[in-house]
């Protein structure tokens, strides 16, 4: 059924919108569309599955004007199978309702999968205006399906007699979820509330689109323009010529373009030895969004953030978030506000003492300010070389982009998985720089296709992510394509690409998803990879960040990019010497950015400020929280913090840390069972990666740690811990 995989392609992109269609009024006649669909599957892409190799979309035959009536088709077509479903005169069975409606809409997923991540990765103007377009169509089909009084009739008949029916745990699962879902989505409001929901739900998408696309904008402008190479002492000399090859695209020419990142700190804060241009990045980086001009998301998050609490009352909830974490591990707002809150007050003590330590540098210099925002990554690597002996950029040269994916990414999956890639450079892809691999299992069987899209772009939104082009389902007979993105600088052509020590890290993390949709082992689409609650997709990607450093792993993929010398045990023991290092910066800033999260869903629709009110409310969020350190801004302030407002995250931003808990107590049971074994990897894919949605995901934790979660693990990794302090 395509809301499930519309809701999930547009939360990427177009948060809130409950997809799945309806077409245009006034269809052509019959056989005038019959024409038209003859005509069009010769030349439109969508129109049947790709006949590449594992499905895999036909980049190289895929244009603009394909999408509008691929996605006008599919829904229309979409409508007409549930109709079919909902008006079937026979009684309602698992397989005329609920089987029927995982086999809908193949069309809209087929385009939709391929829509969204490219307007997550490869947008263009006419892609946005198709975006801003869909975004409404889709909340409005979305509704018409989840919204359908004789389609939930048909669905809750199932679901009263799922246990008679004799159906398998995945298959009673299924009709549980779909029951869940359609009453979470309003099927059993009057008519009247529907028709009110169905408008909150389409302006919902509507805006979420706005501010995804708003801000891809203001960081594009808010770039920094710098016009003398002196200005930029202290960045390494390919960051350098990157700032300068940006320069030339925006001709520029003889001047350096410093691009903003998706995150409050900029990585050039932690090189550049000029303070003021340091001041200027922090400020255009905190200032997105929020001064004024065509850019300006303070009034889309006031009407967004009002909106959801109006549909949480509809819906029966206190607000937003008592809506959002019903579904989730974390069950409840209480629970996640004693997560956060359990944390709040070591993470702000152990950051003032990290704060001390860098004013304690500055002084000693002669600087004569006070420790800001735009001087903590700077100062942080003079102390950590003080400290530690450490800089940062010394470890760039040993993680050269190639290195890490093939013997260190990859090699890891093998030792742990006993996976194998072959890079396939016969398919088509949608940039010259675009990797795809094939990915087999132990015994040969191939097993999936993976493709890397590693490099940072003005048209490619700002963070990490992993997408499923193609999602398994032992139903269809589908295996995974699976797409990872990060957003690292492309240096001048010819130079290699060298990864920060954070890069590398999100590299190992983003592979994590990938192996989760690539191992998925389900019948159903519904639950295929990811399709977990959103507090629970972090963790086994989380899991995955441990194999960097194990030492056979960063021994395979850490040499030096000149010589091939291999990462030096001192500086290795360097870095893992100062593993709890600045984490009172890390942790209390993105306990900022979960704690505004919950501040903003946490409210009635009353409580909502208009748009001058936005920041006053974020400022006075941070201060009830605990979390108001000036040197320490969240990790996203609320004007460009798209997890919440364009990416799915609403309420959730929490995930992480809750993943986290998660992962650390996951991390203790494989060093405490060998580590990395075939076995230990055989045992998480087959009770946990390889479930997708399937089961339930407390249930997967306990069965393969074989305990409740266990936060002394996270305490204790982030130093937060009275022995670890």
């Amino acid at each position: 059924m395509s809301f499930r995989l519309t809701l999930s392609a547009a939360l990427a992109v177009s948060l809130g919108a409950m997809a799945p269609v309806y077409a245009a009024d006034g269809d052509p006649p019959a056989e005038a569309k019959a024409v038209e669909a003859a005509q069009s599957k010769a030349v439109n892409p969508f129109l049947a599955p790709s006949p590449l190799p594992y499905q895999f979309p036909q980049f190289d035959k895929i244009r603009n004007e394909d999408y509008r009536p691929a996605f006008e088709q599919g829904m229309a077509e979409g409508r007409r199978e549930i109709e079919a479903i909902a008006n079937n005169p026979d009684p309602a069975s698992f397989d005329n309702t609920i089987v029927a409606m995982e086999r809908a809409e193949q069309l809209l997923t087929r385009v939709s999968r391929v829509f969204f991540a490219q307007a997550g990765t490869n947008t263009n103007d006419e892609m946005q205006k198709i975006q801003t377009e869909l975004a409404p169509k889709l909340s409005a089909h979305n509704d018409q399906t989840v919204l359908n009084g004789k389609l939930f009739a048909r669905v809750k008949a199932v679901y009263d007699a799922r246990d008679s029916l004799g159906l398998d745990a995945e298959s009673k699962r299924l009709v549980e979820r779909y029951h869940t879902d359609f009453v979470r989505a309003g099927a059993k409001l009057s008519d009247a509330d529907k028709t009110r929901l169905k408008a909150m739900n389409a302006e919902l998408a509507s805006l979420s689109t706005r501010f995804s696309q708003n801000l891809l904008k203001e960081t594009n402008a808010s770039a920094i323009v710098v016009d003398k190479r002196e200005q930029l002492k202290g960045l390494a000399d390919d960051a350098i010529a990157a700032a300068g090859e940006a320069a030339k695209k925006r001709e520029l020419e003889g001047k350096f373009v410093i691009p903003l990142m998706n995150t409050s700190g900029q990585p050039a804060l932690a090189s550049l030895e000029d303070r003021t241009l340091r001041q200027r990045i922090m400020q255009a980086s905190l200032n997105r969004s929020s001064h004024g001009g065509e850019f300006d998301n303070r009034a889309i998050i006031a009407s967004v953030v009002k909106l959801r609490a109006e549909r949480a009352a509809l819906l029966g909830y206190a607000n937003h978030a008592a809506y959002v974490l019903e579904d989730e591990t974390a069950g409840s707002i209480d629970a996640v506000n004693k997560l956060l809150g359990q944390l709040a007050p070591p993470a702000v003590a152990n950051a003032q003492a990290e704060a001390t330590d860098i004013q304690q540098v500055i002084d000693k210099e002669g600087g004569k300010f006070k420790v800001s925002a735009a001087d903590w990554a700077y100062y942080t690597e003079k102390v950590r070389k003080e400290k530690f002996d450490l800089d940062a950029e010394q470890l760039r040269p040993y993680f050269e982009m190639n290195n890490v994916i093939e013997n260190g990414v990859f090699f890891a999956a093998h030792k742990l998985y006993g996976l194998s890639f072959k890079e396939r450079k016969d398919l088509p892809v949608y940039l010259p720089d675009i990797r795809v691999f094939e990915v087999f299992e132990e015994n040969g069987d191939a097993l999936a296709l993976f493709i890397v899209d590693y490099y940072a772009r003005s048209n490619k939104r700002g963070g990490a992510w992993a997408n499923a082009y193609v999602a398994q389902s032992g139903l269809f007979g589908t295996k995974p394509v699976i797409a990872n993105q990060l957003n690292i600088p492309k240096p001048p052509e010819g130079e290699p690409t060298l990864m920060t020590y954070d890069e590398v890290n999100t590299a190992f993390h983003e592979f994590g998803h990938a192996l989760h949709g690539m191992f998925s082992n389900v019948k159903y689409p519904r639950f295929s990879g990811t399709s977990v609650p959103r507090d629970f997709v972090e963790y086994p990607s989380q899991v995955n960040e441990m194999w960097m450093t194990w030492p056979e792993i960063l021994g395979n993929y850490a040499k030096h990019y000149k010589t091939g010398e291999p990462l030096p045990q001192a500086l290795l023991d360097k870095v893992k010497a100062s593993e709890k290092f600045n984490q009172g910066f890390a942790t209390t800033e993105y306990l900022g950015a979960a704690l505004l999260d919950q501040a903003w869903h946490q409210i009635t629709a009353r409580q909502v400020p208009d748009a001058d009110g936005v920041l006053a409310f974020e400022a006075a969020a941070l201060k009830k929280a605990g979390v108001d350190f000036a040197p320490v801004p969240p990790r996203y302030r609320s004007t460009y913090f798209s997890h919440i407002f364009a990416g799915g995250y609403s309420a959730g931003y929490y995930s992480y840390f809750w993943s986290e808990v998660l992962d650390a107590d996951t991390v203790e049971w494989f060093k405490s069972h060998g580590g990395l074994t075939r076995a230990n990897g055989d045992r998480f894919r087959d009770l946990l990666l390889s479930r997708g949605g399937s089961r339930d995901a407390k249930e997967m934790f306990r069965q393969f740690t074989g305990h409740e979660p266990d936060i002394q693990p996270l305490l204790k990794r982030r130093g937060l811990d009275a022995a670890g302090k």
